[in-house]
């Protein structure tokens, strides 16, 4: 039988669900050790995160209810599961962001959910905690808002016109693999429909006051997708659809049904260097000007496991090295593996100053500009 707290108070409840936040995986996780997610010194969950459009900060994150009626098997909160359910209420969520807003410790609030009752249901709670700081308390900072499948349009388009941000988990590379996790969801009604109405609201001159970014996760390894799946979605979500910004979560074993392919696949180890290859892809696809097509993949259609993908795809194209470094143009620089945006604006800008005759021109010889340098000529 399912233990539920009736009346619990609110610093109760903070606890149940800052515990349970942990299995929630709404843009949880990220490229480096300090984007995840850790707990501040009063015990409740501070999340730094990596903003879309690349600013670092300490965000409020809310698991407004563990309350869910949905079935997504790799999540723990499912509804078949036997755990303290409770919920906060707007006000409650309101008056706890406020508190840390006001003595300084975070910038900004991100609200997630388990479905309760309705999609719609939910997002009128989301929406409401959006609303209230907006028009109460005059907050223009900083509100990601978690969009639940399956939601009305209406209900989206009062989220986009209160956050700064919004997410709706696109979870699973296409309608076969998401039916391997849930049963309940349509990928094309539920998921796919209100991620291209977001799409469309965000990229509309003047809709809104604010500029409003969009960003989406997979979660990795759960229904045995292989990774040339996630990444062929991800080309049509960047360079059709605009998204801001797509991450990436390892599915964590034995938080499961019995019965998910996840279950059955990858080790823990491997799982979380697939999400760091993939967070890699991400990178080349967004500041290197990558596409699908270009990612080298194994047989088995897995990104490598043993180095990185544009390492992997300089070794494939050994026509295109070495790089002439005096005299490449910034897009072919950026194929160097070694090489990153910061370094190759360094580069760009010492040789307009003097002629670069050894990778110490370029900075100081560490681990990256050493991989650099047998792909560069001087």
């Amino acid at each position: 039988m399912t233990a539920i707290i009736t009346q619990p108070d609110t610093v109760e409840k903070l606890s149940i669900l800052s515990a349970d936040a942990q299995y929630d995986l709404a843009c949880a996780c990220g490229s480096t050790q300090d984007e995840h997610r850790r707990r501040s010194p009063d015990g409740k969950w501070i999340y730094p995160v990596t903003l879309p459009d690349g600013g670092k900060g300490s965000i409020f994150k809310i698991l407004l209810s563990n309350v869910c009626r949905n079935d997504c098997k790799y999540c723990p909160l499912r509804h078949d599961q036997d755990i303290r359910r409770c919920s906060l209420e707007a006000e409650e969520t309101v008056r706890l962001f406020w508190d840390y807003y006001t003595q300084g410790k975070v910038f900004g609030l991100f609200v997630s959910s388990g479905v309760i009752g309705t999609p719609d249901a939910t997002m009128e709670r989301i929406n409401a905690i959006a609303r209230i700081l907006r028009t109460r308390y005059r907050f223009r900072g900083y509100i990601h808002l978690k969009v639940i499948p399956g939601a009305s349009t209406a209900a989206v388009e009062e989220a986009v016109r209160l956050a700064s941000a919004v997410s709706l988990n696109i979870e699973a590379p296409g309608a076969e693999f998401l039916a391997k996790v849930s049963d309940q969801k349509d990928f094309l009604r539920d998921i796919i429909a209100p991620i291209k109405h977001i799409s469309q609201l965000v990229q509309e001159p003047n809709a809104f006051r604010r500029r409003v970014q969009q960003t989406t996760q997979f979660v990795v390894g759960a229904a045995g997708e292989t990774d040339r799946r996630i990444v062929q979605y991800m080309e049509g979500l960047y360079h059709r659809l605009k998204m801001h910004r797509i991450y990436f979560s390892a599915y964590q074993a034995g938080l499961g049904a019995p019965d998910l392919p996840g279950e059955h696949g990858d080790s823990p180890a491997d799982r979380l260097t697939r999400e760091h290859r993939l967070y890699q892809v991400d990178f080349l696809m967004r500041k290197y000007g990558f596409h699908d097509a270009e990612i080298p993949f194994d047989d088995h259609n897995r990104l490598p496991l043993d180095k990185d993908p544009k390492e992997a795809w300089a070794d494939l194209h050994p026509e295109q090295f070495p790089v002439d470094v005096n005299r490449a143009d910034r897009q072919t620089l950026l194929r160097v593996p070694g090489l990153g945006p910061l370094t190759v604006r360094t580069l760009l800008k010492r040789r307009q100053q003097a002629r670069l005759t050894t990778i110490a021109d370029i900075g100081k010889p560490g681990k990256l500009l050493r991989k650099a340098e047998k792909y560069l000529t001087f």
